[in-house]
């Protein structure tokens, strides 16, 4: 068990961030026991035929399928680039190197292609992840941000609506916030600390590759939750949405489409992919709906998130 205290004013210093590095680093998880990640077996197999230093990948996560902390540092802002993140990474000591991958292979030490300088090693790591990036997530981290980037809108609609605590607990039955205090049930009884977020915050961080919430292994860490985030089952397919036939007679077989899926956020290249369209032509039928009122929007970092109205709601069940 872990828990935060957010004592007093830090409760307003909770905030969203999407990290590059950490949907990276998290994927190792994957890439280590397929099985458990089914939904990504799209990914995966594209994965399977990049040419990786595979070694040194797997040799990041154990059989709990911990990963380094140093390896995911918290998000210094909200949308993080990959070459800053990767910069931190670099400037880690030496004894932090070796102390984190101690860590994970606490059980045998780590395996042999992590073994030596910890500045030989981070190298090796840091090269090894870099073409994993390119040959693996550079293709598709516009479409794997912008299910993110959905998903930390509709956390904000949850804190707006109905507060921080329902919003914890909509993450997962494993998260209470209660008095203050943030408690987070994790999977190993080998993780087990509480320290106050006082002067540093608490950051909030979706990522497409955990089942459970998770957070460093190490007390000393700034506090940090990743959680699940919604609508990984869009993410690697083409949806035909069904929309009623008397919608589609009405606006169209792309804009019934599109209402029909905007009952959560989604960004234009996000439906285009989904819909199997151009995101030019997406865009143009994003703009006629929101300017007929059947849409609203919201921008979030780089992209617009787009939403069903009240009147597209009440459109829908009209013609239901």
């Amino acid at each position: 068990m872990i828990r935060y205290d957010l004592a007093g004013p830090d409760l307003s210093e909770v905030r969203f961030a999407i990290s590059p590095l950490n949907e990276l680093t998290l994927s190792l998880r994957a890439l280590r026991d397929p099985g458990r990640f089914p939904l990504h077996l799209p990914w995966l197999r594209t994965v399977g035929a990049a040419d990786l230093d595979r070694e040194t990948l797997l040799a990041l996560t154990n059989e709990r399928l911990w990963t380094p902390d140093f390896l995911n540092p918290r998000p210094r802002n909200p949308l993080a680039r990959l070459e800053d993140e990767l910069e931190v990474v670099a400037a880690t000591p030496p004894h932090r190197v070796r102390g984190d991958l101690d860590a994970v292979h606490f059980e045998g030490g780590p395996p042999a292609v992590l073994v030596g300088r910890p500045q030989v090693v981070l190298r090796r790591i840091l090269a090894a992840l870099r073409g994993y990036w390119d040959a693996c997530f550079e293709p598709h981290w516009q479409r794997m941000r912008a299910v993110l980037e959905a998903d930390i809108v509709h956390r904000g609609r949850t804190i707006v609506h109905s507060g921080m605590a329902a919003m914890f607990a909509d993450i997962s039955p494993r998260v209470t916030l209660a008095d203050d205090v943030l408690s987070i049930r994790l999977t190993t009884s080998k993780v087990d600390y509480r320290r106050t977020t006082a002067g540093v915050g608490l950051t909030v961080v979706p990522t497409l590759f955990t089942r459970n919430p998770s957070t460093p292994i190490s007390p000393e860490e700034p506090p940090v939750v990743f959680y699940p985030a919604r609508g990984l089952g869009n993410l690697w397919t083409t949806d035909r949405p069904r929309s009623p036939r008397a919608l589609r007679d009405l606006i169209g077989e792309t804009r019934s489409g599109l209402l029909t899926l905007l009952e959560a956020p989604a960004s234009s290249t996000e439906l285009a992919v989904r819909l199997g369209v151009t995101a030019t032509a997406v865009n143009q039928h994003l703009r006629a709906m929101r300017a007929a009122g059947l849409l609203t929007s919201a921008r979030h970092g780089r992209s617009v998130l787009y939403l069903r109205s009240d009147l597209g709601d009440r459109l829908l069940e009209a013609v239901s």
